[in-house]
């Protein structure tokens, strides 16, 4: 790739407003489910990782790429792959938010490393998010994002068997329909997730991507299910892709009073997390 100098690009800062309104958090209830527990539902708090769907990159059409993503060189660089993966990354949980509570999002570039793979070069981006509501800060996160050529035909990572003895265990149909609305909550119009004929033509997957994001909002619902609270940690990574052509699974085991988590179809890991509550080793 043509020689970008990374340094000149790290620490670069933006700062968002954002509020998730009563009619998205609807929107979303009627998409994902309510997995508040009660004291949560009558207080008015968000569910872990809803802020997801409140910072929506507000790109103009002419800004976005073939691929739907918006065009690279404004906050990140300008790179010249063409394929865009959200990694995975970790969510500390500070303080409650609320519906209809005013937030602000301060988004820096940790770092950008160029690494060779299997697969060729890539580039790794990490973003570290501070969220703030009314009483300060409430969420930090961390984004692993990698940027790489998309290959001439789709060639599968090393599967990684599900877990057995599971203390946590559901499926889910991941349906066109759910992509779609979900693309639809975090206004991502990455065409992966959503048109059928770009993702196997164009990106060479065998079928519509099931966002992380998702994965990862499910794995949270589960992990809150079980456990009847909101967790103080999360963190995860991407070890597959998984596809809407199949059911997911949700498969958890429990050491320590935390959870090993994992999402995955046909025997086999997409994402992988472990999710903590305070008082856990």
């Amino acid at each position: 790739m043509d020689k970008v100098n990374f340094d000149a690009w790290t620490g670069n800062t933006v700062m968002e407003d954002g509020r998730i309104c009563e009619q998205k958090a609807q929107q979303i209830i009627a998409t994902l489910g309510d997995d508040r527990p009660e004291p949560a539902r009558q207080s008015g708090q968000l569910s872990p990782l809803w802020h997801w769907c409140t910072f929506a990159p507000l790109t103009p059409m002419g800004q976005l790429n073939s691929d739907g993503h918006p065009k690279l060189g404004d906050f990140l660089p300008p790179l010249p792959y063409r394929r865009r993966m959200w990694a995975g990354g970790s969510v500390r949980f500070h303080a409650p938010l609320h519906i209809g509570e005013n937030l602000r999002r301060r988004s820096s570039l940790r770092s950008i490393k160029e690494k060779e793979g299997q697969s060729g070069s890539m580039v790794f981006v990490t973003l570290d998010h501070a969220i703030y509501g009314d009483k300060g800060i409430a969420i930090e996160e961390r984004q692993d994002i990698v940027y790489l050529d998309i290959p001439k035909e789709y060639k599968a990572p090393k599967k990684i068997p599900m877990p057995e003895a599971l203390d946590v265990s559901s499926h889910h149909q991941t349906s066109e329909a759910l992509l779609f609305r979900f693309s639809a909550l975090t206004f991502n119009a990455h065409r992966i997730h959503y048109d059928k004929d770009y993702a196997k033509n164009v990106e060479h997957y065998p079928g519509l991507v099931v966002h992380g994001p998702l994965q990862a909002i499910l794995l949270m619902q589960a992990a809150i299910k079980h456990k009847d609270r909101h967790p103080s940690d999360f963190d995860f990574r991407g070890v597959h892709p998984m596809f809407s052509d199949h059911n997911l699974e949700i498969a958890g085991v429990e050491r320590d009073g935390a959870l090993e988590m994992c999402s995955g179809q046909l025997g086999h890991q997409g994402m992988q997390a472990n999710v903590m509550w305070e008082g856990t080793v």
